[in-house]
């Protein structure tokens, strides 16, 4: 039964997670606008959202009980701390101090997924409320 209840709520979490982490990916874009030499950051989300459920859809080995049981990803700066993939954003005009980062492409995306991060909590908002509905079988 919980087996069931997590697959049902399982994209959206999945949804939610990512797009968390797009934000904060946003969010360092935006605060190094100043810096110089710094490349914008961005998550393929789709892609990422994509294989995410391919993983969960696989059975996982069991969780351990230290943190050296599990290979770390590589901390060059290419990934995440879980593992996903960050790629740079191509600028359309270059700046004469290296920063690729184009304050109104990234105020953009940063509105853009902020609305779609709310749109997803809405969402499993009303799956557990239908879940909740079944279980005490009112409408």
């Amino acid at each position: 039964m919980l087996g069931k209840l997590d697959n049902y709520l399982l994209f959206n979490e999945t949804a939610l997670s990512l797009r968390e982490k797009r934000q904060a990916v946003l969010a360092s874009n935006i605060a190094n606008a100043d810096t110089p030499n710094y490349k914008a950051r961005d998550i393929d989300f789709s892609a990422n959202l994509q294989a995410a459920m391919q993983r969960a859809a696989t059975p996982q080995p069991l969780n351990t009980t230290a943190n050296k049981h599990f290979p770390r990803p590589p901390q060059d700066g290419s990934t995440l701390p879980d593992g996903t993939p960050l790629l740079y954003r191509h600028p359309a005009q270059g700046a004469v101090d290296g920063n690729t980062v184009d304050m109104d492409v990234e105020r953009n995306n940063f509105a853009d997924n902020a609305l779609r991060y709310e749109a997803g909590v809405t969402f499993i908002n009303s799956q557990i409320k239908g879940l909740l509905a079944a279980i005490q079988g009112g409408s």
